[in-house]
């Protein structure tokens, strides 16, 4: 009872979770290398209620995307979910809530508790809530509580809008040199005010223009016309059929 009870206060007071029942949280804490087994036969872990939250979190992140940015396509929306509720993002805010106090797992290794094992548990904790509260009440929990208090939303935007870094990074995944020429541009109106013009390169293979005001403006502008274009280039697209496409455009010149 004693230990009840502790679990009770620890869901309520750190989680700002009221239960209507405890047992179902505390499964969500048991990972599978400390399952038991029932005398039926059933094995006893928190698999089935990850796999349920990870269904519920997708769900919940989704719809609020949708509605938070009413004018953004659906590339930018899946990006942004699928930031918010991989598995190393929710590692991380499963740390920040102290959901390890609560686990139950057969390792020594408190790395490996915080890195892999904290977030299928947070998944498995929605997971409970679901079945014990309903979805309504789970996601006010997941924008109202997770949300607001552990995802730095404007940072996962401005990263998302970052087309520049994002291409760098492609670049460096792959190793393929990206390089930006970016020029002032001559304007016949000298009241236009400064215009920047920027080329995208790739292994030397002119891709994109972009042009803005600054020079900031023009590499961002003609970075995300090159990641379009990579993006879109076939309806089955591979890095290997881009070198094949890069390689063709080196011979023509």
């Amino acid at each position: 009872m004693v230990k009840n009870r502790e679990f009770y206060t620890f869901l309520k007071n750190q989680l700002n979770i009221s239960p209507y029942t405890t047992e179902i949280y505390e499964l969500a804490f048991l990972h599978r290398s400390a399952s038991f087994t029932m005398p039926d036969g059933t094995l006893v872990n928190n698999e089935r209620l990850e796999y349920l939250g990870d269904a519920v979190i997708d769900a919940v992140i989704a719809d609020f995307l949708f509605h938070k940015f009413p004018n953004e396509r659906e590339g930018f929306l899946t990006r942004l979910r699928s930031k918010i509720v991989n598995r190393a993002h929710l590692d991380t805010i499963a740390n920040q809530m102290g959901l390890v106090k609560a686990l139950v797992a057969c390792t020594q290794s408190k790395e490996t508790l915080k890195k892999r094992i904290s977030g299928e548990a947070l998944e498995a904790l929605l997971g409970a809530m679901y079945l014990d509260r309903g979805y309504d009440k789970t996601r006010q929990y997941i924008i109202g509580y997770i949300v607001k208090n552990y995802i730095d939303m404007e940072q996962l935007v401005l990263t998302e809008t970052d087309f520049k870094s994002r291409l760098m990074e492609w670049g460096q995944k792959y190793k393929l040199p990206v390089e930006f020429e970016t020029a002032e541009k001559i304007s016949e109106k000298p009241k236009a005010g400064k215009q920047f013009t920027s080329q995208v390169t790739i292994s030397k293979v002119p891709i994109a223009k972009g042009s803005g005001k600054s020079k900031k403006e023009a590499e961002q502008m003609a970075s995300q016309k090159t990641l379009t274009f990579i993006s879109s280039s076939s309806d089955d697209f591979s890095i290997e059929a881009f070198v094949h496409y890069l390689e063709r455009m080196k011979d023509k010149r």
